[in-house]
């Protein structure tokens, strides 16, 4: 077998094109998307940042309705999910099919429950009376952990699509840069929650 050949060969294997970076079209695109998404997040977080501050002496604020402790166990949660995402790479590249669709199960589940963490606190803050227009602090927390939350929701349907996906016998070894692709996705906004958590919920003033 020819070295061209042989490259062919990988190129083939690996489901998708070299760039001249070394990678893949399909893992360069996502890195250019998530390269996007930081511009968007950094405008989201900035807008929070000059909004924060911006609260009558009768309105609602941070400190009258975040449950600290409530949201840290749900921010450890989600970044438990990123563990389980790297068992899931790691087991699609071994050929544990089996195991593959377990850790994607199991991350899928864990985003669930930080989603379901924030309409639970979302409804709560709002029954205390912050909503979306309250005031220009609600309206930009709101914003930003909303559509942070989204974020995460589309990372599940991206989960549970390759769960069915493995289910089908459509995901073995040779499509273990699709996992990892999908992996870099919600490693992403496991990351921008850090960020938010901090900024947000640490240091609300």
């Amino acid at each position: 077998m020819t070295a061209e050949t042989a490259a062919h060969a990988e190129e083939h294997h690996d489901g998708g094109h070299s760039t001249s970076t070394g990678i893949s079209n399909e893992k360069l695109a996502m890195w250019v998307f998530l390269g996007s998404e930081c511009l968007l997040f950094g405008g989201l977080i900035s807008t929070y940042m000059f909004n924060k501050g911006r609260i009558g002496p009768d309105d609602v604020g941070p400190n009258d309705v975040f449950d600290i402790p409530f949201t840290s166990v749900s921010s450890f949660v989600l970044l438990m999910s990123s563990l389980t995402m790297v068992f899931a790479v790691s087991a699609i590249a071994k050929g544990d099919i089996r195991g593959n669709r377990i850790w994607l199960a199991t991350t899928a589940a864990l985003g669930a429950t930080f989603v379901a963490g924030q309409v639970y606190e979302f409804t709560a803050f709002y029954s205390e009376g912050l909503g979306f227009t309250t005031n220009l602090f609600g309206s930009a927390f709101y914003a930003l952990t909303g559509f942070h939350g989204a974020h995460v929701t589309i990372g599940i349907i991206m989960l549970m699509s390759l769960y069915v996906m493995s289910m089908r016998g459509n995901l073995g070894p040779e499509r273990a840069e699709t996992v990892e692709i999908i992996g870099l996705y919600w490693h992403f906004v496991d990351i921008v929650w850090i960020v938010i958590f901090t900024i947000v919920y640490l240091f609300p003033q």
